[in-house]
């Protein structure tokens, strides 16, 4: 794994993340911080019902 693409920690969980070294800025995976964020089972299944919700609403 390079320093572009590390494995952060946050409260002992695994954040995948991946460095843009053109603009300066880190990405987190969306999917690894819905785990962590609602305790979710499935983040996978959340962030895809999330997603078709905020279309509908306009908001992506």
């Amino acid at each position: 794994m390079t320093q572009q693409q590390a494995i952060q920690l946050f409260e002992e969980n695994r954040v995948r993340t991946v460095w843009d070294e053109e603009q300066g800025k880190w990405y987190f995976s969306i999917v690894d911080t819905i785990a962590i964020l609602t305790d979710s089972p499935n983040p996978r299944k959340y962030w895809s019902v999330l997603k078709t919700r905020l279309k509908k609403e306009g908001s992506e």
